[in-house]
C-alpha cells in the first residue's frame, strides 16, 4: 500500500507543480507506461527510480494503476466544475479500490484531494462544498479497512470546516475511530 500512495503522492506532486498542461501530459504519459509496464512486463522497467522498483516489488503483475494516472490526467485538463469533480472523485475512487476498498468509499477523500490540487480559490471552494455535502459512504465501502474509514472520516472534518485544519481536533476524531471504528 506504500507504493501505491507514495504513486498517489508523485502524480499529485506532478499536478501541483505543472505550470503547462502539454508538460504535465507528456509525464503523465509515462506514468500510464510505466504502469502498463508493471502489469505487463515489470522486469522491463527502468532501473534507477525508487518508486518504480517499489511498485514491481508490490504490484509486478496487477493492473489498475493506470486509472489513476488517467484521473490525475483528466484533473489536470479538467476545465468545468463538473469536470473537476468527476476527476477528483475518480482519484479517491480509484485510490481507495487499489488500497482494498471499493470506488464508492473514495469520492469524499477525492473531492478534498481535487479542492487541494486546484489553484484557484472558487473551484477549490467548491471541491470543498462537494465534499462537505457528500453523504458517507456505508462500511462495507471500506472493505475492512480501518485506515480507509480514517481517511474519509478525516476528509469529511476538513470539508465541513472549509479547509480549515485543526490538528488537536483531528488527531482526536483519528484517535477515536481507529480505537472504536466510528
Amino acid at each position: 500500500m506504500a507504493a501505491l500512495w507514495g504513486l498517489a503522492a508523485r502524480l499529485t506532486k506532478l499536478l501541483l507543480d505543472a505550470r503547462e498542461p502539454l508538460i504535465g501530459q507528456i509525464k503523465l504519459a509515462w506514468w500510464r507506461d510505466m504502469a502498463a509496464m508493471i502489469a505487463n512486463a515489470p522486469a522491463a522497467l527502468p532501473k534507477g527510480e525508487p518508486l518504480l522498483a517499489e511498485l514491481q516489488a508490490s504490484w509486478a503483475g496487477q493492473g489498475g494503476l493506470d486509472a489513476l494516472v488517467d484521473a490525475a490526467e483528466a484533473m489536470l485538463l479538467a476545465e468545468s466544475d463538473a469536470e473537476r469533480r468527476g476527476a477528483s472523485e475518480s482519484f479517491g475512487a480509484h485510490l481507495f479500490a487499489l488500497s482494498g476498498g471499493t470506488q464508492a468509499g473514495g469520492g469524499r477523500w477525492g473531492l478534498l484531494w481535487g479542492a487541494g490540487v486546484v489553484e484557484a480559490e472558487p473551484e477549490a471552494r467548491e471541491l470543498l462544498g462537494d465534499a462537505r455535502n457528500s453523504a458517507a459512504p456505508a462500511r462495507r465501502d471500506f472493505g475492512g479497512s480501518r485506515a480507509l474509514l480514517m481517511l474519509d472520516r478525516w476528509a469529511a472534518a476538513i470539508a465541513s470546516h472549509d479547509g480549515e485544519r485543526n490538528p488537536r481536533v483531528e488527531g482526536l476524531l483519528l484517535l477515536r475511530i481507529g480505537l472504536f471504528g466510528r
